[in-house]
């Protein structure tokens, strides 16, 4: 028996290439949460790995024909992370980081709190299902779908894993960022109520998505807007700094500019999101619709509240530039293209540079659907424009 200490945790024997133990572990969560919650994690502990010459088989890897050094290479998945830079980084673990989750009792919820977890609740279920059916038809994804959701406790600590991995260099693991983001999350209950809002959005109005976990672990626009919402909680509680750096890495990461000073609501849903800007005093309602090369900006160097404020169920097409601290009605539509500079009213529909409304200024066309839900970019196009192919 050789004793080899190991300045991090080592994650708990298991070899997931086994498509036996996958299913296995898979349909008895219950094994890994209770070996998570018994063991205690500290910053350096010792690891045994049997070299003894006794003929049994593994238990774990269930391969009594697998060499002794593939054994070892294959002997271990993450036990709380699941990056490769939470076994070189220094920087220490947080041992409390699932503190907190699903903690109070359901009689202290209020009848709408326990309708709301609930429906969260189902939720990700929903999402283990589709990533365990993933896991199943391309398996070589296996390893990738157990680490992002199916080793995850809950719907919080996946978002925060998923974004520290993705917005993490060499500079900023991972751990510590997964660290910021739990305790965000954990502290904002408005936040994952949010990201179910935001989930069911992208479902319901895109027909590219196939799944809910397809949109959770893919749909960029979608990461960089929950990316958004941690961002936005630190600025408000003056910690600005490392909400900028949320922000740059964002824009590095995902190719969207979000200022963490700007408000977004639920049910938002950035198709592509390709090339988004949106300023610091930006507002943004609830179930928003915005395409991918749109600018939420200010005009000129005066500070202050200086950039747009965009109502609920508003759908703004592709390539617009909404500049200015202007006020964008309630469900109404900017078609693709635009550079709107004035007021929009509720329900109406602007296009064009500049843009000027469907029906004229005294009697605009009055749209009786949202179109944030309908998402149809072309209608009333004749009576704005004489172009024909």
């Amino acid at each position: 028996m050789k004793v080899l200490g190991t300045p991090r945790p080592l994650p708990l024997a298991l070899d997931t290439n086994d498509s036996r133990v996958l299913s296995h572990t898979h349909s008895s969560p219950s094994i890994l949460s209770s070996t998570k919650h018994s063991h205690k994690l500290s910053k350096s502990m010792a690891t045994c790995i049997d070299t003894s010459r006794t003929t049994e088989p593994s238990r774990v890897s269930q391969r009594p024909n697998r060499s002794q050094p593939d054994e070892i290479h294959y002997k271990y998945v993450k036990f709380c992370r699941p990056t490769f830079t939470d076994h070189v980084s220094s920087i220490p673990f947080s041992e409390n980081h699932t503190n907190g989750i699903h903690t109070r009792k359901i009689a202290d919820l209020s009848f709408e709190e326990e309708g709301e977890v609930a429906e969260i609740g189902s939720l990700w279920l929903k999402m283990n299902e589709e990533a365990r059916l993933d896991a199943e038809q391309e398996p070589i994804l296996s390893n990738y779908y157990y680490s992002s959701i199916l080793s995850q406790n809950s719907l919080e600590c996946a978002l925060a894993n998923h974004l520290s991995i993705k917005l993490s260099n060499s500079s900023l693991p991972s751990c510590t960022l997964f660290d910021i983001f739990m305790g965000v999350v954990l502290e904002d209950k408005g936040i994952v109520k949010a990201v179910k809002e935001d989930l069911k959005a992208v479902k319901e109005r895109d027909p590219a998505c196939i799944s809910y976990v397809h949109c959770f672990l893919n749909y960029k626009g979608f990461l960089a807007c929950q990316a958004h919402r941690i961002a936005h909680n630190l600025w408000s509680q003056g910690r600005k700094v490392l909400a900028l750096l949320i922000q740059n890495r964002v824009s590095e990461v995902f190719a969207v500019d979000i200022h963490p000073g700007a408000k977004i609501g639920s049910g938002v849903f950035f198709d592509h999101a390709t090339g988004v800007v949106v300023g610091e005093t930006a507002v943004i309602g609830n179930n928003v619709s915005i395409l991918h090369n749109v600018t939420l900006g200010g005009t000129g160097k005066v500070c202050g509240d200086r950039h747009p404020k965009i109502g609920d169920g508003v759908l703004i097409g592709a390539g617009t530039c909404i500049l200015g601290n202007i006020k964008i009605g309630d469900a109404a539509k900017i078609g693709a293209g635009s550079v709107v500079l004035k007021d929009v009213p509720p329900k109406t529909t602007a296009v064009g540079n500049p843009a000027r409304l469907i029906g004229g200024l005294e009697n605009p066309v009055k749209l009786d659907k949202i179109p944030s839900f309908i998402m149809d970019h072309t209608s009333h196009i004749t009576e704005w424009s004489d172009y024909v192919i």
